[in-house]
């Protein structure tokens, strides 16, 4: 039983857009990702032959019709002979006129565009040396009135006869590219799209359910396919949003999951099947980076194994970095080491709220005294605009205004999302207003990051904190306060936080 998949790769652009609170126009950003598609149509057929097969048609270089259905992947039933166009040269001006039919000629992954003249009894050099054949595209060249003028004045200046020639060429599983072989093996009946992400070594793949019977083969292909990659793994649950990591099986390949990265020159090392990383917000972890300068201050409360923080301590900023995940943090504090940033990066195992209401609020004060700026990074886009409550009352009844701090180093706020709505942007800023209990109108910006899914963007809001969520009341001067004023305070859990406050 052998199967074919009909479809096409594509390359998948996925537009970042940065969205203002307080303007109506949409503006595009900049790409925030490509992820390498490819679509497949499902189809049965039986029919097995034990002969080459032979095609005076190329296309789309159609393997084999035979291995339709095949769920075992054997690379001898992909080879076949096909008939190309080929044109006669002297050798004498071989390298010139090659170049100059680059555009029309042959390009196949393993196959040589260059090759012997034989004669009709196949003896190779019937022409002692003289000639050689260019194999040409068939997909461009089907007769002499395919050359466009460049090429046919490049032809008559060598000499060379405009005439196209058939040569028998032998078509092998190496020659194939990859969705050339899922087309052809995967069953017809269904229009499926599937896709990968390459980390480090290990190639992570979501599989439809109707796909999984040929799960081995597609995870032994994508490794035959791409240097490099010598682990395939699937998916098999959704993202636990309490470690960020899922369940996944080996496809094919070595069961290793600890993956060496290299991303925006940074070097990271994890087990990915412990470890949440997602090679899609390279683009992002680069763009918050650009907003540090030597000297801020980086609070990451969903630090991961570092692709914020590591970058950010790189650039001279200090770091608090947390993660409740003990391997994301055991990660961490490897990948600290290993781009030599470990005295630049304090890092934390807590559970977020208790982060914030700990390290942040004891180093808080002292870090809004001085001039440079304070950026607080939660990028948990299931959970952290919920997180944000942590932050009203942090620091308790503001103190006398002489003492205070400047209204320019509140802390920056940059806080990820994930929305489902029409209006992505109104619905993260109106969830964020939501766990602060204040108005951003006209405070805060909103970036849209990637398409996670159909009808599911990630988003980023970034604000200044408001001196008002951060104290939880404005202290008057002692000397002018109303003797019958009270301050009532209510709410507060076992954590600490005080979730309203009222002043009579």
């Amino acid at each position: 039983m052998a199967a074919v998949c009909r479809g096409s790769g594509r390359l998948l652009f996925l537009v970042q857009k940065h969205h203002s609170c307080i303007s109506l126009p949409q503006n595009l950003n900049q790409f925030a990702g490509i992820s390498l598609q490819f679509s497949t149509v499902l189809h049965y057929q039986q029919a097995m032959t034990d002969q080459p097969h032979t095609s005076t048609d190329l296309g789309l270089y159609k393997p084999p019709p035979t291995v339709r259905g095949m769920t075992e992947l054997d690379r001898a039933a992909f080879n076949q002979t096909v008939s190309v166009p080929a044109i006669r040269i002297p050798t004498n001006v071989l390298n010139k006129v090659v170049k100059s039919l680059k555009k029309v000629a042959l390009q196949r992954p393993g196959l040589k565009r260059v090759v012997d003249e034989h004669d009709e009894d196949g003896n190779k050099d019937c022409s002692n040396g003289e000639h050689r054949l260019l194999l040409l595209d068939p997909n461009s060249i089907t007769s002499t009135d395919s050359f466009g003028s460049e090429e046919a004045e490049a032809l008559k200046a060598y000499a060379v006869p405009q005439e196209i020639r058939r040569y028998e060429l032998k078509l092998t599983y190496e020659n194939l590219k990859s969705e050339e072989i899922l087309r052809a093996v995967l069953p017809e009946g269904q229009d499926v799209t599937s896709g990968f992400s390459r980390v480090g070594h290990i190639a992570h793949m979501n599989l439809r359910d109707h796909q999984h019977p040929y799960k081995k083969l597609i995870g032994q292909v994508i490794i035959d396919k791409n240097p490099g990659i010598t682990c395939v793994v699937n998916k098999t649950n959704t993202i636990d949003s309490t470690y960020r990591n899922f369940q996944m099986e080996v496809l094919a390949g070595e069961s290793n999951m600890v993956a060496k990265v290299r991303e925006n020159g940074v070097f990271y090392e994890f087990d990915f099947s412990r470890v949440y990383w997602n090679p899609r917000l390279s683009t992002e972890h680069e763009r918050i980076v650009a907003l540090l300068q030597r000297g801020d201050t980086v609070v990451d409360v969903f630090a991961g194994v570092g692709p914020f923080a590591i970058p950010a301590a790189r650039r001279g900023c200090e770091v608090l970095a947390n993660d409740l995940n003990p391997e994301s943090f055991r990660w961490l504090q490897h990948n600290t080491k290993l781009n030599k940033v470990d005295r630049k990066i304090t890092s934390f195992n807590m559970d977020g709220r208790d982060f914030i209401r700990g390290p942040v609020r004891e180093r808080l004060p002292a870090l809004m005294k001085g001039s440079q700026k304070i950026h607080v990074v939660m990028n948990l886009p299931a959970l952290a605009l919920e997180f944000l409550d942590a932050f009203r009352g942090l620091l308790g009844p503001e103190p006398h205004q002489n003492l205070s701090c400047q209204d320019d180093n509140l802390p920056q706020v940059h806080c990820y999302g994930f929305s489902k709505e029409d209006d992505a942007q109104r619905d993260v800023v109106e969830r964020a207003e939501a766990s602060l209990k204040i108005s951003l109108k006209g405070q805060c910006s909103v970036h849209l990051v990637r398409n996670v899914a159909p009808n599911k963007e990630m988003m980023c809001v970034s604000f200044t904190l408001p001196r008002g969520v951060l104290y939880s009341a404005h202290t008057q001067d002692r000397g002018k306060r109303p003797s019958h004023s009270l301050v009532v305070l209510f709410g507060s859990s076992s954590k600490g936080v005080l979730d309203y406050d009222f002043t009579f």
